[in-house]
């Protein structure tokens, strides 16, 4: 199964100098490939010089280096070769229907460069004494580019990688990289048959439901509960406090002076903060569940989370003058939802539970606050108030949260007995060097053995382009035979 870490590293000035402008460039290189995409699917139709063409699907990047961007000299050709592989990996998730188009990368915000083994290598440090391997360290850059040793520190033990992420966010560097620890890793569908043969009764004590909220972010259908610590709140409500006071102080500045990019970096940093203790906690509250030997089948609330943060549509009144519509409130509850870590604990928990041979499914959420668990009544009455339920018919009295984490776990044990949960295997797209021809690319596996031309819809509305069976562009035959 595949491993990933994330290390704090601490680059010196001069590597972070260079890291940025390895960081750049390979965003540009990114950038002129999804231009220049845009480009031909734009005028493929509309322009007489392109009659013919195909809509380049290839990772050169050569075309890109001119007399106007000189600076991309002073940079390794495996960063910018890294950067066209990216757009084309990118161009692969969404043929693979796993993602859009690839879209132009912005410079603010978080940003990495992708550095293959060329680049970089994990030197070991041997102890003198005992001849053991105590750790690595990170050779950088090549002799004509050199970087230097990059100080980094691993909380956990790890393997060496064929790639690896260099990345800054806020003033903080991390190296990322993942590798196959060689152990098998259960599917989906094959836990679904192991759990398919309990009855429901047996299904029931290995299935925990979890309710997720605004005042409590999650709630177990065996009384536990997951939250904020108070230390934590704290702080997260002083940095939004000292994230507001400074976002006033960059709004007074002028744009683009040393003051306003010194505000600019605090926001950045009381932004950053609040993200650390989200994933930290996302990433306990995963592993506390995943790790509890009692459960293997874990149920959520299929909620649609971008639905549910929509902002508040405007209001008019019969003379089409605009109403309050309760905008202000409408924003105070997206703010809660998106900071309650629901997505990000859904999403550790489903590969922490895989890796364990457990499962992760969803279920309806239709009414789960209002349904009684005893006896399945359902009736607005029954919730009382935020916290109390009390069932109009058999008078089951319980704390609303724990009435509709039980809810959700019978109806997760239900439909999982019931065969509709049987998830699809993911789709996976990988690049690989197939080799170019005078005839064209070489076939996918799995598609039809000669070379030839589909039509296929790439772009908006009912235009339609050829092109390449390996959504290659085919090569051109410079002898014109």
């Amino acid at each position: 199964m595949q491993i990933g870490n994330r290390f704090r590293c601490y680059p010196t000035k001069a590597q972070e100098k260079i890291l940025l402008q390895w960081i750049g460039c390979q965003r540009h290189i990114y950038n002129a490939k999804v231009r220049e995409d845009q480009y031909f699917r734009r005028f493929a139709c509309k322009s007489l010089q392109h009659v013919g063409q195909c809509v380049p699907m290839d990772q050169q990047y050569a075309q890109f280096k001119t007399e106007l961007t000189p600076w991309l000299s002073d940079v390794p050709s495996v960063v910018l070769r890294n950067g066209a592989v990216l757009w084309k990996q990118a161009y692969g998730r969404y043929f693979s229907k796993l993602g859009g188009r690839p879209v132009i990368h912005r410079r603010h915000g978080k940003q990495s460069v992708w550095i293959t083994s060329e680049l970089f290598e994990f030197v070991p440090m041997v102890d003198a004494e005992t001849g053991e391997i105590t750790g690595h360290q990170l050779h950088l850059g090549t002799q004509k580019f050199p970087v230097g040793i990059i100080a980094f520190k691993a909380h956990k033990e790890y393997r060496l990688p064929a790639s690896l992420h260099l990345s800054i966010h806020a003033g903080r560097w991390h190296v990322s990289f993942n590798y196959d620890d060689g152990m098998p890793e259960p599917t989906d569908r094959e836990t679904t048959d192991y759990l398919t043969q309990f009855d429901e009764s047996e299904l029931r004590a290995m299935t925990v439901g979890l309710d997720r909220g605004v005042a409590l972010p999650l709630a177990g259908s065996d009384l536990q509960k997951f939250d904020f610590s108070d230390i934590q709140k704290q702080r997260l409500a002083a940095q939004e406090r000292h994230k507001k006071r400074w976002q006033r102080r960059q709004a007074r500045r002028t744009k683009g002076s040393a003051g306003w990019f010194q505000a600019k970096r605090k926001v950045a940093r009381y932004q950053r903060y609040g993200g650390d203790v989200r994933r930290d906690v996302a990433h306990k509250t995963s592993c506390t569940l995943a790790n509890d030997p009692r459960y293997k089948l874990f149920a959520f609330e299929a909620l649609k989370v971008t639905n549910m943060t929509r902002r508040a549509k405007p209001k008019q009144d019969e003379r089409g003058r605009w109403i309050k519509n309760g905008a202000s409130a409408k924003s105070g509850l997206n703010k809660s939802i998106l900071a309650s870590t629901w997505g990000q604990t859904k999403i550790y928990l489903q590969y922490k539970a895989r890796r364990q041979g457990k499962l992760v499914i969803e279920v309806p959420p239709f009414y789960s606050s209002q349904e009684c668990a005893a006896c399945g009544h359902v009736h607005p009455d029954n919730r009382i108030s935020q916290s109390e339920f009390v069932c109009q018919r058999c008078g089951n009295t319980d704390h609303a949260d724990h009435n509709a984490a039980n809810v959700i776990a019978l109806r997760g044990v239900r439909q999982l007995l019931s065969g509709k949960c049987v998830r699809k295997e993911k789709k996976r797209c990988a690049i690989k060097r197939n080799k170019v021809g005078a005839e064209g690319s070489e076939p996918v596996a799995g598609t039809q053995s000669t070379p030839g031309k589909t039509v296929v819809s790439r772009m908006g509305g009912n235009t339609r382009v050829l092109w390449s069976l390996t959504q290659e562009t085919p090569a051109t035959n410079p002898s014109g035979i």
